[in-house]
Formats: structure tokens, sequence, C-alpha cells
């Protein structure tokens, strides 16, 4: 079964993003530094899913350039999936174009891979592997 696992949100500043989502009563996690992604993130968890807010760490990161070119937002969709690497396998013998081959770790120890837009109609797709003994589940 495939579920909405997320939706990434690039801010400038989580100081600043997280705040609405605290007014509104919602627990927002701790920060966490992923140093790969050069990004700090939080999660603020809605019923099954979550927003997962983006901070850039470096200019030269995927969301500080993002930021740039289309300013704070949408800048993922994530899905859960049981099994990534049959996932992944499943999509490279269809022909689907993806943003890296190599499953990465994020956030909360997830493993995860995304899907260039090209492939999804405009929209950059994460795929998230499930795993109920994670955080942020």
């Amino acid at each position: 079964m495939v579920t909405i696992d997320h939706l990434g949100i690039a801010v400038k500043s989580l100081a600043a993003a997280k705040g609405i989502y605290e007014k509104l009563g919602l627990k927002v996690s701790p920060e966490e530094l992923v140093e790969a992604e050069q990004v700090r993130v939080v999660m603020v968890p809605l019923g099954e899913s979550r927003f997962e807010l983006l901070e850039a760490t470096s200019e030269d990161s995927a969301i500080a350039k993002f930021i740039a070119k289309r300013g704070e937002g949408l800048h993922h969709v994530s899905l859960r999936v049981r099994d990534l690497a049959a996932a992944v396998e499943r999509l490279k013998k269809n022909g689907v174009r993806l943003v890296s081959n190599e499953i990465k770790v994020g956030a909360g120890g997830h493993r995860y891979v995304f899907v260039h837009p090209s492939s999804t109609g405009g929209v950059l797709l994460e795929l998230v592997e499930a795993d109920s003994n994670l955080p942020y589940k």
C-alpha cells in the first residue's frame, strides 16, 4: 500500500516558518541536521502524514537553489512505500527517471529516493520506505 508520507516545504527560516503550526496547536519536532542534503529539518505531524519544513544550510544546497529560483513553498510530495528497493527497481524497468539511482538516508533515518519531475508531470516526487520503528512515521 502506498500512502502520502509528507509534503516537503522549502523555507528561508525554520524559526519563522514553524510559528504558524505552533499557533495552530500542532507539535513541531526538534530540528534535525541532514548534512548530506545541506538542510535543517523539522517535522509537523498531521494525522498519518506530516509537513517537512526544510531550511538550507548552504547556498549550494538544492533547497537554497529552489528558493532562489521559485521562492519559499511546496518543494516535493513524498509517498511511503513498503519496499523501496523493489519500487525503485520497478520504476527503472519502466523507464522512469530518478534524480539519483542511489537510495539515501535522510531525516529520522528514513531511506528515500527522488523521482525526477520529468517523469511525474512536473512534481518532484520522493519515495520513502515505511518503517514503523523510525521516528516521524
